[in-house]
């Protein structure tokens, strides 16, 4: 692993190894599991600053939550990695419509700011953030053309990998983190798409880095690569040219430095590619085995352990609006509240409802930011 410490110009250094940063990316991590339930949920009240009341609540909640969380921690060792290794890096969300990671993400890095001026970095632009989710008049319940960052649109299922690879052609510095959900990945186009790697040149074209997201459910039912043990994909990848690596748990704590080791070992064998490649003589120009990371996490992670005597987490009952509480009913209000406390919001955000600049600083800035890339946003 190369070292994880990167002086600055004003002489401090950061360690993006050590446990004080690690712990950083955690709370990062939370605040954006924190405004992914609040897009949910809620049109006023962003940080539970007093009792919740129906008029704080949306008459009816729509969205996806099964793959939010596990998307966000992806997202921040993304961001993570953008920094440490000065990448050209933008995300593409295969999973279907889990819009509020794109969101989440571009709020709290500032881009979403930079765009639309009146959702601020305070309580006021939380709560029109929050409202305008999945609401009359605002933004999608998937990540749609509006969203910063996107070229993909997460609810059409099966394209992820091939946009991934169409962007990073004969763009040389630039690398397509590209997130997968197990349900997508049993489409055909995306079954297919794995063989895109062969048409990838390492001497002119950019790099895909696949996150197969393996949280074991899709809709209603198990899904099948989830189902496989780590050596029959194994083998199933490595036959399709690609080198896997594994991430799996549910501590976000304990998983942290795992997953950074991982991503961390992904973007040193690109790089060691292209230099092997742009370096060599013709001969040495051979088509290589790229990286590969398969996570997994449960659905519905951080979210309700059950509901009416069912579970949720770890369930396909986790896959849109796991409990029913909206404004018409309001009876277990308290446990959305109890499951937004979760977080910890208050050790987040500052009292006026901005993130933490400590946390902030673990995001990348201007275009190196992923929903600021402008491959990405064109026009």
């Amino acid at each position: 692993m190369a070292n994880s410490t990167e002086r600055h110009q004003n002489g401090q250094e950061t360690d993006y190894a050590s446990k004080d940063y690690f712990d950083l990316m955690v709370k990062y991590w939370r605040a954006a599991n924190y405004i992914s339930v609040g897009q949910l949920y809620l049109q006023d009240n962003p940080l539970l600053k007093r009792p919740l009341t129906k008029a704080d609540v949306k008459f009816h909640p729509i969205g996806h939550w099964g793959t939010i969380a596990g998307q966000n921690f992806i997202y921040t060792h993304l961001n993570r990695i953008i920094k440490k290794y000065h990448l050209n890096m933008f995300y593409v969300e295969g999973s279907g419509h889990g819009g509020q990671v794109m969101v989440s993400n571009s709020y709290l890095d500032g881009s979403y700011t930079t765009i639309y001026p009146n959702i601020t970095q305070d309580e006021a632009g939380l709560q029109r953030l929050f409202k305008r989710f999945s609401y009359p008049g605002g933004v999608a319940s998937h990540a749609d053309a509006k969203t910063p960052g996107s070229i993909h649109e997460g609810g059409e299922l099966g394209y992820s990998l091939s946009h991934g690879v169409g962007a990073i052609f004969d763009n040389p510095d630039v690398i397509a983190a590209v997130e997968i959900g197990d349900g997508e990945a049993e489409t055909g186009p995306l079954a297919a798409s794995w063989f895109s790697n062969v048409f990838i040149n390492p001497v002119k074209d950019g790099a895909v880095l696949p996150i197969l997201n393996l949280n074991g459910f899709k809709i209603a039912n198990p899904t099948i690569l989830s189902r496989k043990s780590d050596e029959e994909l194994t083998k199933y990848f490595e036959g399709m040219g690609w080198e896997p690596a594994f991430v799996e748990g549910d501590d976000a704590e304990k998983l942290t430095p795992v997953m950074a080791k991982a991503m961390d070992s992904a973007v040193e064998k690109i790089h060691m590619i292209q230099k092997n490649a742009r370096e060599g003589s013709a001969d040495d120009a051979k088509r290589p085995v790229w990286p590969i990371i398969i996570f997994r996490a449960p659905k519905g992670w951080t979210g309700p352990k059950e509901w009416d005597g069912k579970p949720i987490e770890g369930s396909f009952r986790a896959h849109q609006i796991p409990i029913p509480v909206d404004s018409e009913h309001m009876t277990h209000a308290d446990a959305l509240v109890s499951w937004l406390k979760s977080y910890k919001a208050e050790e987040l955000f500052d009292e006026n409802g901005t993130l933490k600049p400590e946390i902030r600083a673990t995001t990348p800035t201007g275009n190196a930011r992923m929903a600021a890339n402008p491959i990405t946003n064109g026009g």
